[in-house]
């Protein structure tokens, strides 16, 4: 008798959990931030346990995870509405390679060995440092690679100017520009930095999506 019960919250809290993650949405799957990883962590504790302790009624474990799958939908909601909100708590995307050269004190910063580096780049079938321009270790751990183009000219800081809404005062120390020349350049166009969703800067241009452009 006691197989079967634990045979049953086998299969019950598989799709339980199924229908969890599916409601969480596919980023859960893809790519693990912290809030992430902890209700992953947590979710599979409780499963754990109550199959283990089958004698315990299954709403101990069900409402506990409800209560996670709330928060975590709740988290993501806000964290789409705030990016405060979500550097906070996934972080930011952190410069390892600058224009070829590695990016050693964001590397002990990080905590990221440069065996972790070599691996990552054999990993992108990347044989030598050299031909990369940009690495980006993103918040779930992922490092993400710009390769220099063909006759290794210098291209633009791959990242956005403004997001959100909000000047990013790091990008703009890199490209040596000041938040009155961006002021003036959307000026240009009737516009402030409040209403910009998305810009890039290149050429000494900036190339911009509006947030009445976002559906």
């Amino acid at each position: 008798m006691q197989i079967f019960t634990v045979l049953f919250r086998t299969i019950f809290f598989y799709f339980f959990v199924l229908i969890a993650y599916r409601i969480m949405g596919k980023r859960e799957i893809g790519q693990l931030g912290v809030i992430d990883l902890i209700v992953s962590i947590l979710i599979a504790e409780l499963v754990a346990i109550s199959i283990e302790e089958f004698k315990q009624p299954m709403a101990y474990t069900v409402i506990p995870i409800t209560c996670l799958v709330l928060l975590e939908v709740l988290f993501a909601f806000i964290s789409i509405k705030s990016r405060k909100f979500r550097t906070i708590f996934d972080g930011k995307p952190s410069l390892i390679i600058v224009n070829g050269k590695i990016n050693y004190k964001e590397m002990v910063k990080q905590r990221y060995s440069l065996d972790d580096l070599l691996v990552s780049l054999r990993q992108k079938e990347i044989r030598d440092i050299d031909m990369v321009e940009y690495a980006f270790l993103e918040p779930n751990g992922q490092l993400s690679i710009f390769k220099y183009n063909f006759f290794k000219l210098k291209s633009p800081y791959p990242q956005g100017l403004i997001l959100d809404g909000q000047l990013q005062t790091k990008v703009l120390k890199y490209i040596k520009k000041t938040p009155e020349w961006v002021e003036e350049e959307l000026a240009k166009n009737n516009l402030f930095i409040k209403d910009i969703f998305y810009a890039f800067y290149k050429n000494n241009k900036i190339f911009i999506i509006k947030k009445t452009d976002v559906n």
